[in-house]
């Protein structure tokens, strides 16, 4: 059962890898042999993250990118095809929040939300998919979503709608790449102490997600692991494409 979950001889991108779900899968693809590159905006986080793939037996190396810049990610996507020579597994994970009332939302963080956490997995896709077809390199997009992105939730305006926005996408695209060999999933994390939903975690909002969560708890990031492993791995999700696939407790199976 090894061998189904081994990503020996593959490169992984990830986008947003130094945050703290991103670094969290990063290391968990690192841990079962993907050589990963991290992306983000802070190289000195990113930085971190190598090290602690480094000190646990794996290869890693931090890039400077900033997906609201398609220069910016073209030019990291340049350097990483001279580190590895291309990537099969492609990891969107960045991420922007704000619980900004609708009737006072401004049109500049509207589009800065947006520009993060949907423009920029376009531009991604756009980018890292397109060098894997080039390159005929089967593979898979693994897109990062938001409970918030089927029912939405309060407080959180733009980035639910945002979220809504990458399921659709990652279901157009599964089908679009799917004649090339690469598959395209989105995971659906439910409550994870991540930096943008800890501004609006008040201990009143705390009691209505528990309440909603069966399992009653709130997630621990290598808890996102082993779905994006699975994933990853064209032994073991070979026939998976559109998906989208709750880490949530059960959040999404409550009602009242």
């Amino acid at each position: 059962m090894g061998n189904l979950f081994d990503l020996s001889g593959k490169t992984a991108v990830a986008i947003g890898g130094n945050s703290v779900l991103g670094a969290s899968i990063s290391k968990g693809l690192a841990e079962h042999g993907a050589k990963v590159a991290i992306l983000g905006r802070n190289l000195e986080k990113a930085n971190q993250v190598v090290q602690e793939i480094e000190e646990n037996g794996g290869t890693a190396k931090a890039f400077v990118a900033d997906v609201s810049s398609r220069e910016s990610l073209e030019k990291a996507a340049s350097e990483i095809e001279q580190w590895s020579g291309g990537w099969d597994i492609v990891l969107n994970a960045p991420g922007k929040n704000s619980a900004t009332p609708f009737f006072d939302l401004e049109m500049d963080e509207w589009d800065d939300i947006m520009d993060v956490n949907l423009k920029g997995i376009v531009v991604t896709c756009q980018i890292f998919a397109k060098k894997m077809i080039e390159q005929e390199r089967k593979g898979s997009i693994i897109n990062i979503s938001s409970v918030s992105s089927t029912t939405p939730l309060s407080k959180v305006f733009t980035y639910s709608v945002s979220k809504a926005g990458v399921n659709s996408m990652t279901q157009f695209l599964a089908r679009e790449f799917a004649p090339h060999g690469i598959r395209v999933n989105a995971i659906i994390p439910g409550f994870f102490p991540a930096e943008q939903n800890r501004k609006i975690l008040s201990e009143e909002r705390v009691q209505s997600i528990m309440n909603h969560t069966p399992m009653n708890r709130f997630g621990e990031p290598d808890e996102l692991q082993g779905a994006a492993v699975w994933l990853s791995s064209d032994k073991a999700s070979s026939f998976v494409t559109g998906a989208l696939i709750r880490v949530d407790g059960g959040f999404g199976s409550m009602t009242i």
